[in-house]
């Protein structure tokens, strides 16, 4: 019995949801979205709420089951509101800045690094320390935070940096003099 996968969902006001030959595709204010689901589960939408069930419970599609509502959630959430992720950079000189659609780092390197926004991401630099990536698309706007964020991940020692927000570094002593 899965819990999260016999939850139905509520489709708001707004969005158009069409579902054919195991795709759906969901339509809101922010944009538009399309995923596949696989051939064993069936997803079926009633008076604006969505219903997704298993064929049998082998271990299998049982796994898929609450993955697939979870990602269906996820769409509609995103297509009415937009998913963010913010990351800080510290250390001393370390910055970030964007132009145009160029995201541009300066992090301890020779040269600074430059990222371009992917299809369906905007960045957005409210300071030189802070960096918030938003998108409809939760998994990709979660992938290219990550992305960022291996550009300069934080250092243990000194804290130094990209880091998520609300991500606290443990920090180490560091060597102790000779006695």
């Amino acid at each position: 019995m899965s819990r999260i996968g016999n939850k139905p969902i509520d489709v708001p006001a707004g969005v158009e949801v069409t579902i054919q030959d195991h795709k759906i595709t969901v339509k809101g204010p922010k944009g538009t979205l399309e995923r596949e689901f696989h051939k064993n589960i069936l997803v079926k939408m009633d008076n604006n709420v969505i219903t997704v069930e298993r064929q049998n419970d082998e271990p299998f599609n049982r796994s898929l089951h609450g993955l697939t509502r979870t990602l269906i959630a996820n769409m509609i959430h995103g297509v009415t509101a937009e998913y963010t992720r913010s990351l800080e950079v510290n250390g001393v000189g370390y910055r970030a800045s964007k132009k145009g659609k160029t995201l541009v780092l300066n992090v301890g390197y020779s040269h600074p690094v430059e990222m371009e926004e992917p299809e369906g991401i905007t960045f957005e630099v409210p300071s030189p320390n802070q960096i918030i990536v938003k998108g409809i698309d939760k998994e990709l706007v979660g992938q290219t935070a990550a992305v960022i964020r291996t550009k300069r991940p934080p250092e243990v020692y000194r804290g130094k940096g990209i880091k998520y927000a609300e991500e606290h570094i443990r920090r180490k002593e560091g060597k102790t003099g000779k006695k």
